[in-house]
């Protein structure tokens, strides 16, 4: 019986300590597609700003954290980065216009509905040209029951809630505008 009870409490101390991680970002054809129909290239991206408070522990599991060690907010700039830069619009060095972004907005709950979920994004997006676009993200998820599978599945979802804003960005009237 205190074997059984010893290895309960192992198991349990095990489970607490592993980190809900967010996989690497994935382009969208779409974002592809329409990037490149603007025509634009030499688009650089500056570091985007993180909002003001953002609370990344998920229940009492401990944080959800992103691939490659970065923080939500620059996981978003990378995603940016990415979009342009498989669309052939991207430069690092000596960009013609900049991007900038600032994360107004960032919360999740692995808890909406009891069993359901949401990544909540708000994002500034200023170009060195003047022309700006305001974008808002609700992506909604099922979480679980369990706190374990409820943060794994909030740290998956954080990636398509990203390609979401992506979609809402390049959909825009006002995107084009940024990259001229």
């Amino acid at each position: 019986m205190n074997i059984r009870l010893t290895a309960l409490c192992a198991c349990l101390l095990l489970a607490a300590c592993s980190t809900p991680t967010t996989p690497r970002y994935v382009t969208v054809d779409e974002a592809n597609r329409a990037i490149k129909s603007v025509g634009s290239s030499g688009v650089g991206v500056a570091t985007f700003v993180g909002p003001a408070s953002f609370g990344a522990h998920c229940r009492a599991l401990g944080p959800v954290t992103v691939a490659d060690n970065v923080s939500h907010t620059q996981y978003i700039q990378k995603a940016f980065e990415r979009e342009l830069e498989q669309a052939g619009a991207y430069s690092a060095l000596a960009p013609r216009v900049v991007i900038s972004g600032r994360v107004t907005r960032l919360e999740f709950s692995s808890t909406k509905d009891f069993t359901g979920g949401y990544w909540q994004i708000g994002l500034l997006l200023e170009s060195s040209n003047g022309a700006r676009l305001e974008l808002s993200e609700r992506y909604l998820f099922d979480s679980a029951f369990l706190a374990h599978e409820a943060c794994r599945n909030t740290a998956k979802a954080f990636m398509p809630a990203v390609q979401n804003l992506m979609r809402s960005a390049v959909r825009s009237p006002q995107f084009s505008d940024l990259l001229r």
